[in-house]
């Protein structure tokens, strides 16, 4: 989906941050349906948006059932929720064909092509069969569970081996990268030696972690202009004596919100103090409403969030804003802003840029205080700059977040600065330039790409 939006998520903005610096193409999916698949052009800046529409039949089998109900849950380690159909997958595969042809159409014979995520895990080995000799990269922005878990995938080995047609495969975590090269040579029988994974096919890749960043410059000055916002004044003026707490989260059960929402709870029941003095924002557009398992999370949600109102609140006071819509990236940066807590709980996180973006926009005089999970992929950065947390643990989420609320302004600022130290340093232009670098390093050995069958 084009950026710009307000469902355009971390991926899109970071690609688009990355764009907007280099120039080149981005090529993908409208966000649209239609019964007829014709790319259309745009030029905005150094950017040529080439983007098309799917038939709804490839869409439903491409992305709501492939994609988001068989690796998504994979890749989250939920395999008591993957479905698996072969009727889908060969809905992805055509979806990944249209990609082929487009792409193959657009780039020159020198030009990098960098794929993005599950949804185009075929698209490098589809390119290499249409003869493109380019550099090719993969990275995979969700996180990757081990090996165990990635063999219950049906066909994993056809689907799976087909990333080794790219020339650099990108995780989000050493963690990540670890499980995808002890895949690769586990199951696929790969050798490695200086850095570089060969398969018996004489497929050769290499397989590292770039964990994703964001422009902290570009965040803290949206922040800083966003105060001026009529909804952010609103918001600061609701909240009377009340410090915010607040969530970013699309629907999903990845995200822990029924244990955040249990924790909140039990904050409120151990700290009669915070009545009137704590109120939870829950940003939380809905995704994917197709899938029974999301509409079942939906009803779960609001279900804790009217428990919590209907025990706590009173007339002047609701401790739970739920919202079910999505911001733009300049109403958000305000929110966060104004939050004297944000609260990052996934059960498991490719990277999480909520946590980033949070700390970038806040007030360098009195920043807020970062609560994330230890399974999250930032909590490898930010160990030491935030509130670890085990989401799973609700008394312990509990107690992070009271500690957070009453957190000194000395500490504050020494976990923010060191934060920040860490987010310039890993910025995303670093992190795109450090993934094209390893791009640009010699061309490794390539035999003919394997298809899934």
């Amino acid at each position: 989906m084009l950026p710009g939006t307000t469902q355009a998520g971390g991926l899109a903005q970071a690609v688009l941050t990355l764009l907007q610096h280099r120039g080149g193409s981005w090529m993908g999916w409208s966000g649209g349906t239609a019964p007829e698949v014709v790319p259309t052009v745009q030029q905005q800046g150094r950017i040529r948006y080439v983007t098309w529409d799917l038939p709804r039949g490839e869409f439903d089998d491409f992305y709501a059932e492939y994609s988001n109900r068989t690796l998504w849950p994979l890749l989250h380690g939920r395999t008591d929720l993957m479905a698996f159909d072969r009727t889908h997958l060969q809905g992805y595969l055509r979806v990944n064909e249209r990609f082929a042809e487009f792409v193959a159409n657009e780039a020159g014979p020198h030009d990098v092509i960098w794929i993005h995520d599950y949804h185009l895990m075929p698209l490098a080995s589809l390119l290499r069969a249409r003869g493109l000799t380019n550099r090719i990269g993969f990275f995979l922005h969700t996180p990757l569970p081990a090996p165990r878990t990635l063999v219950t995938l049906p066909q994993h080995r056809a689907m799976l081996g087909l990333l080794a047609a790219c020339d650099v495969i990108g995780l989000q975590t050493a963690n990540d990268a670890r499980a995808m090269t002890n895949y690769l040579v586990a199951e696929l029988g790969a050798t490695e030696g200086d850095g570089v994974l060969q398969l018996p096919s004489g497929e050769c890749t290499r397989v590292r972690a770039f964990p994703i960043g964001i422009d902290p410059a570009g965040m803290a000055a949206l922040a800083h202009e966003a105060e001026r916002l009529p909804e952010i004044q609103q918001l600061r003026g609701s909240l009377g004596r009340s410090s915010l707490v607040i969530g970013v989260d699309r629907l999903d059960y990845s995200k822990g919100l029924p244990q955040r929402l249990r924790a909140f709870r039990h904050l409120l029941g151990n700290n009669p103090s915070l009545a009137g003095r704590a109120t939870y924002l829950q940003v939380t557009p809905e995704s994917r409403r197709d899938i029974s398992e999301y509409r079942q999370l939906s009803r779960e949600v609001q279900r804790l969030v009217g428990d919590i109102n209907g025990h706590f609140a009173a007339p002047a006071w609701t401790p739970v804003r739920y919202v079910n819509r999505g911001y733009s990236h300049a109403t958000l940066a305000g929110f966060y802003r104004l939050a004297r807590v944000c609260v990052v709980t996934p059960l498991r996180d490719g990277m999480n840029l909520v946590a980033k973006e949070y700390l970038a926009c806040q007030n360098p005089e009195d920043p807020g205080v970062l609560v994330l999970s230890e399974f999250a992929g930032a909590a490898a950065e930010l160990g030491d700059c935030a509130l670890i947390v085990n989401p799973y643990d609700i008394e312990g989420c509990s107690r992070a977040m009271a500690r957070a609320l009453t957190m000194p302004l000395e500490e504050r600022l020494r976990r923010w600065h060191a934060a920040m130290r860490i987010l310039e340093d890993g910025n995303v232009r670093r992190w795109s330039e450090n993934f094209l670098a390893a791009l640009d390093q010699p061309r490794l050995p390539r035999c003919a790409a394997m298809v899934a069958a």
